[in-house]
């Protein structure tokens, strides 16, 4: 069955936001996954970078649903979840990357729309592709806070792989991406669309996926370089895992590589997270 990857990332991204007064307000963008419990009860999961979640300092976040219109027009539907509780984070986080994940009730609609979880790229994806360096990806945001109309569906943009090697993604848990990041880029989802460019070996049937997650931007000196930082969809998988450990449970947590957190970082690049607060866009 044909995917149109686009189209159905669109319709379950969305935006997460909280007021922080004076009219302004911390921006970030999510995305739903369909990942049912080990006995098979169906959940959908909101993913998003950890520290969209972080820098929100109230307890409840607004989620961005739209609702289809009986004439096929759409409308703005925000809901809000809690986040936290007694001052405790009722997300959960990889323990070395930026992902984090919150189990969500979402309308019907919206948890029809969350994608499966065999969409995120396995270990083995970008080489049983020969995906690479030069390679066009696609990204979902909201940048600056902007929404594609007042529905509210999120900016589709696009970028180039601009770093080797991805693999293995225990090594290189991060890759960069040629294309300009914004505040409330942070959490969206960078994918593969339509027919993959083919190399030497490649598979006639490539099917798109999810690359990974945008969690960061380059910055020298304080000068954005316009060079998105993704983190590997293996790291979604991981996150995703942790939803289904005993309460109180703590898994061994990978050896840090804080080397690779970011491809510029042995270069002496600081890197900055880009969910900061944006004024009020509506």
């Amino acid at each position: 069955m044909a995917i149109d990857m686009s189209v159905d990332l669109i319709q379950a991204t969305v935006q997460l936001e909280q007021p922080l007064g004076n009219g302004m307000r911390t921006v970030g963008t999510g995305f739903l996954i369909s990942d049912p419990t080990p006995d098979g009860t169906p959940r959908v999961v909101l993913v998003t970078a950890n520290h969209v979640f972080e820098k929100m300092p109230g307890d409840r976040a607004t989620i961005g649903y739209r609702i289809e219109n009986a004439d096929g027009s759409w409308r703005y539907a925000p809901q809000t979840i809690t986040i936290r509780k007694s001052g405790k984070a009722l997300w959960t986080h990889h323990a070395n990357r930026d992902v984090a994940a919150i189990s969500i009730t979402a309308p019907p609609a919206f948890a029809k729309a969350a994608i499966p979880m065999n969409w995120l790229a396995a270990d083995d994806t970008f080489n049983k592709y020969s995906f690479g360096p030069g390679d066009e990806l696609m990204a979902l945001g909201f940048p600056q806070g902007l929404s594609s109309n007042a529905a509210g569906f999120p900016i589709l943009r696009s970028g180039r792989v601009a770093s080797y090697p991805l693999t293995p993604t225990a090594a290189f848990p991060t890759f960069l991406l040629d294309f300009n990041v914004f505040p409330g880029n942070s959490g969206g989802p960078v994918y593969t669309a339509g027919n993959l460019h083919r190399r030497d070996g490649a598979p006639d049937e490539a099917q798109p996926f999810v690359a990974g997650i945008l969690t960061q931007e380059v910055e020298l000196n304080s000068q954005t370089l316009q060079i998105g930082i993704v983190t590997q969809a293996r790291y979604i998988r991981e996150t995703l895992t942790l939803l289904d450990l005993p309460k109180g449970a703590h898994p061994a947590a990978p050896a840090p590589q804080e080397v690779q957190t970011a491809t510029a970082e042995p270069l002496g690049v600081p890197v900055a997270a880009t969910a900061d607060s944006v004024a009020v866009a509506r």
